[in-house]
Order: C-alpha cells, then structure tokens, then sequence
C-alpha cells in the first residue's frame, strides 16, 4: 500500500480534534426519566455486510455519511438546505463552517481534508479484501462496487485524484474524466455488462439479484451507474442522458422495489404518549427513514446504522435544541447545530406530506405534552420555538432560528448514534434521474412530469400537467432529496451552485470541486491543486 496515500490513521484523528465543535453543551435543569420504556423497540447485532466484507461495509459509516466534520457536512452545508449558525461562541469553530457556506473554504478546511482521508481509508480497507485472496468471486464484485462508490464521491468532490487499486499502489494522479471512466467500468464488469442499453442481460453479474439493502447487489450498482451517468456531462463534458435514463428504467421497471406510500409503515417509535398530534404509526415517505426503517421496500443500497454496533449517524445531536433532551428522553443532550434556510424551507407546499416528515418547526413540547423550555433564550420567550425565519449567520445566531431536520426522525430514549438506515441508491430518486434525463433530450421538462407525478401523488400534492419546467424540476428535486447528500451534486449540475442565497455571495466557478487538501500535497508531490486554490 502506497505510504503516502494511506499512512492516514495519526492525521485523520487530528483532523478530527481540529474540526469538533466548541462549547456543545450547556447544563439544563432536570433529569431524563429513567424508567420509560417504548414500545416497539429492539436491538439485534446484525451489521450488515457479513463475512470478510464487514469492515469494508463499516466504511460507509465510517467515512461521514451520516455524521458531522465530513462528506454530510460538506456536502449538505455549502448548499441552499442547512446552515450552522453562529451563536456567540457555540458553532463558531474558528469560521470553517461560515466558510463553507460562503464558498470561502481553502486547501487548509478540516472538514475537507477529512473527507479526503475518511475516503481513501475506505477504499484501503477494499484493496486490502480484494488482495487478501480470501474472497469468493461474488464478494470481490461487491468489494469493486463499493469500492467505486467511494471513488464517485472522490470524483464529484475533488475531481482529479489518483487511482489506488491492489494492483497500482501508487499511481499518477488521474484526470476527472479518468476517474469516471474508472467508476464506470468497474460497475459495469461487476454488472457482467459492457456497456447500458435497452436490453441488458445481466444474467453472468456475480452480484445478488435483489436481496439485502445492506449488500450491494444488482440494482444497487445499476443505481451507481444512474447517478454517475446523470452527472457526466460535469464530470467530461460530454453528456450521457440516454444511460442514465436508461440505468434507472431497468431498476423501476424490475418490479423488485416499491415506494413506500399508503399501506408501507412503521411504528412511530418517538410518539409521546400524551401528545395527541404525534402519530402512532409513520405512513409513506415518513416510513422511508424511520428508525425503524430496515427492510423498507424502497430501500436498493443502504448504509445500516445501529446505536450499538453501527455507530455513526448523529443527526439528532447534530439538528435539534439542547432542550430536545427532554422532548425524546434521549440519552445525550443534542448540540444545536444544523437547521434549515429559510427559503428552501418555504419551498414546500403546504400539505406536502415530506414537509411534514422533514422538518420540526414552532413551538415544541416535552416529553410529557408540556412547554419545552430554554432558559437561556436569546429572546423574550422561553418556550423552544423552531422559527423558519433566522436573523443572521454569525455571530449571533439566535438559537432557536430555523426549522430542524426530523427527516430521518428521532425515537424515545434514543442514544447518541442513531437506527435509521440511511439509503445511498432508493426508488424515489431512481424516477427523478429518469425524469431528468427524459427531459434533457427531449429538450423539455415537461417530459419528466410522468416520473415526478408519481412522488408528487405520494406527498399528497397536486401532479404537474405541463407546467414543469428546469427551476420547478430542481425545487422537486430538493423537496425529494433532502438531507440525502445530493443538493451540491445537484446545484452543480444545474448551474446553480455560485448562485448568491441568504448570507452567501455568488461565488467563483472554481469552487466548484474542492481543493486538494493541503496536508496531502505536502507529502505527495505527485499531487498538484485544483485550479484556482
């Protein structure tokens, strides 16, 4: 293994340290109630993945799907859906987050370099599987796969990199187009494929058809492909529609998934007993990302995250109040970090059911029905009041601005590291790629409105009839897709990402795809920056 690529265990812990957050925690009055019990809980120690790939399906914990200071962060807060505001002292961490959001960041981020090394630590761990010889022929396809996930994340973030395989240790740094071209055949030999047409025969494909989310089998890959195809006009210039529509038909029209809508649900396992409005039962898009969403039928390829033996998710410390403590009886007291601009909010119609599983907002309740209260409220109201309007970014946040994130929503007596399976390939965004790439050759958005119909009529809103046009598809799109690691990807493809929004100036095209962490140029000179840095 290349000693400059991957000597990366003592340097990614002090990255860690460097970008933690300060003063998270306050002390509140009260104590969390031992001695409740819910319902419908349970804990097993499944992990998924199984077997020798283990370690390598922990990665996708690992390497900050779900957490702060890595690919969520930057992925989530240098677009138009989250901020981390300020607050005085707490959140400032020495301007990296207002950095993020003003498209100001530079070689040096933390959270950056982060990703870089978190990345490249995953695809250690599948070069060393695939090496090691003791996989089958199935689990080496798999480890491939995943091991091309990790390269289209270092693709869409940093661009040009360098391909490190089991059989190269060290190689140049390759163009961007080089990396897609990569990506691309990997999926596609693990497919048994050359090339994505109308009459696939993916018979000789080594992985699983169908099967756990939690392995990547068929369709999960078709799915990679989709993705990596709905983006490639970014990444070489040349535009690949026809694939991606034609990727993403093949996962819809095999039958072996469903979205989840009337009929598909879970136990609400943060249901208070003794507040009326919260609902027994999750219904439909709730059900998606529910805790207790494993084995969701619209799930294709997901992370599993498990309080006890997949740690890693850390969304209900990363969004809610300090006070939310007592709201969910939750073991840890929340950090008050993420929430939601207001515009993107208000983007939402109301009676759009994902608007109502997505966000929390106004005044919020304890665990028994009563006034959530802060006591060191920077207003004249003590009671915890989640407001989609926000005052400002730094340096006084107020610290209940902005609606919160309750997408993949939070259940009593929760732990810090949370059970909600995260999906990285799910049906909903299957027919929003087929959609999109429908439209971009026929020239007209309207051509999407089929596919986008069909998630409009889940979230109980009114279907579109040729009124659909690139800004409307883009605004579905993020109403879909939210907090699922797409808005940058997204904003970059439709030209939007160097748009001035709230406190965010228009920014230069450059920072388009990240800088090349400073740390890893010093002690690679094979490595050069990305223009502009």
């Amino acid at each position: 293994m290349c000693n400059k690529l991957f000597k990366y265990t003592t340097i990614f812990s002090m990255i860690l340290l460097a970008g933690a957050c300060t003063d998270l925690e306050e002390d509140l009055v009260g104590d969390i109630t031992e001695d409740i019990t819910v319902e419908g809980i349970t804990i097993d120690d499944e992990t998924g993945g199984g077997g020798p790939l283990t370690a390598l399906y922990a990665e996708l914990r690992n390497s900050g799907t779900a957490n702060h200071s890595l690919y969520y962060s930057i992925q989530e807060i240098t677009t138009d859906e989250q901020f981390i505001g300020a607050k005085g002292g707490d959140w400032f961490d020495g301007g990296d987050l207002i950095r993020l959001h003003r498209h100001t960041y530079t070689s040096n981020h933390p959270f950056i370099s982060g990703t870089w090394v978190a990345t490249y630590n995953a695809i250690a761990t599948a070069n060393d599987n695939i090496a090691s010889g003791n996989l089958t022929a199935a689990e080496e396809a798999q480890a491939r796969g995943v091991r091309a996930y990790f390269y289209w994340r270092l693709l869409d973030c940093f661009g040009r990199v360098k391909i490190a395989t089991d059989i190269d240790p060290d190689p140049p740094q390759a163009s961007r187009e080089e990396v897609f071209n990569f990506v691309e055949s990997e999926l596609l030999d693990i497919l048994g494929i050359t090339e994505v047409s109308a009459n696939m025969d993916l018979s000789s494909s080594l992985l699983e058809d169908g099967g756990s989310a939690y392995i990547l089998n068929r369709y999960g890959a078709m799915g990679l492909l989709a993705k990596l195809y709905l983006n490639a006009e970014v990444y070489t210039g040349t535009p690949r529609w026809e694939e991606a529509e034609l990727a993403a038909s093949y996962v819809i029209d095999s039958g072996v998934y469903q979205l989840c809508g009337e009929g598909c649900s879970v136990k609400n396992l943060g249901k208070r007993p003794d507040v009326d409005k919260d609902p027994e039962e999750l219904v439909g898009y709730a059900a998606v990302f529910a805790p207790n969403n494993e084995g969701n039928p619209e799930h294709i390829f997901s992370v599993r995250y498990d309080e006890v033996n997949g740690a890693g998710m850390n969304f209900g410390q990363m969004n809610l109040h300090y006070s939310s403590q007592f709201t969910y009886n939750f073991q840890d007291q929340p950090w008050n970090g993420y929430a939601t601009l207001e515009e993107f909010y208000n983007s939402y119609e109301d009676g759009d059911l994902r608007k109502e599983a997505s966000f929390l907002v106004g005044p919020q309740l304890d665990f028994s029905g009563s006034a959530l209260l802060d006591f060191a409220a920077d207003d004249d109201d003590l009671q915890v009041n989640y407001t989609p309007e926000i005052n400002e970014l730094t340096p006084n946040s107020i610290r209940q601005a902005g609606a919160r994130a309750a997408k993949f929503s939070y259940k009593q007596l929760g732990r810090p590291e949370m059970d909600n399976d995260f999906p990285i390939v799910r049906l909903g965004e299957m027919y929003l790629v087929r959609g999109e790439a429908k439209a971009r050759q026929a020239g007209d958005w309207t051509a999407a409105e089929d596919d986008v119909n069909v998630l409009r009529a889940r979230a109980g809103v009114e279907e579109y009839n040729g009124t659909l046009d690139a800004d409307e598809f883009l605004a579905e799109r993020g109403r879909e897709m939210f907090v699922e690691t797409a808005r940058r990807t997204d904003l970059i493809r439709f030209g939007r990402y160097n748009d001035p929004w709230w406190e965010k100036p228009a920014s230069q095209p450059f920072v388009n795809i990240f800088p090349i962490p400073q740390g890893q140029l010093n002690t690679d000179p094979d490595l050069t920056q990305n223009p502009g840095y």
